[in-house]
């Protein structure tokens, strides 16, 4: 298979149009840089109550989230060649202000988490979770944006990290329930 395949790229946004430049640029080379077999993925990018009735019905969690992430199509192997972010701007917003990172970063650091996901990273143990979001930092950090997730340099990252970290185990037990991540 010819891993540098080019990503067919969709990117749908209800809300956050003024983002979809911005991540269609940087996660078309986030799929290089990872050599993923993704071929196809779509981007929604969605208010609150779009994503609050998502989270509940997929994941049985009242409130938004930050994003949901959708297998659609396997190949053999059962790896993911097409699926579906879901992120959410409104948050993005609100965890760029207490951070202190830009919005636009968080926005793209959601839709990374997702594409991660459908690249075979799986964020559900403590192990699998430091890797999964160490990769998300090493890639915008050869994007030239640097780490936005847990930035060592920012007096709020370890806040962040900790909020995230909750977050996380949250939407993980969720997922385990439901099957989906």
């Amino acid at each position: 298979m010819n891993l540098k395949a080019k990503l067919k790229l969709s990117i749908d946004c209800q809300v956050g149009k003024r983002y979809s430049t911005y991540v269609r640029a940087n996660i078309a080379k986030a799929h290089v840089l990872l050599s993923s077999p993704l071929r196809e993925l779509s981007v929604a990018l969605v208010g609150d109550l779009k994503m609050s009735q998502l989270h509940k019905q997929f994941m049985g969690i009242p409130g938004p989230t930050d994003v949901l992430t959708f297998p659609l199509e396997k190949d053999a192997g059962g790896r993911d060649l097409a699926g579906e972010v879901i992120v959410c701007v409104p948050e993005a917003e609100r965890q760029a202000r207490v951070a202190g990172t830009l919005a636009r970063d968080e926005v793209l650091l959601y839709t990374l988490h997702g594409l991660l996901h459908l690249s075979g990273f799986d964020d559900r143990t403590r192990s699998g979770f430091r890797k999964m979001h160490r990769k998300e930092d090493e890639i915008l950090s050869l994007l030239g944006i640097g780490p936005v997730f847990n930035p060592d340099d920012k007096p709020t990252a370890k806040a962040k990290s900790s909020r995230r970290m909750r977050t996380a185990r949250q939407t993980k037990r969720a997922a385990r329930k439901a099957g989906e991540h």
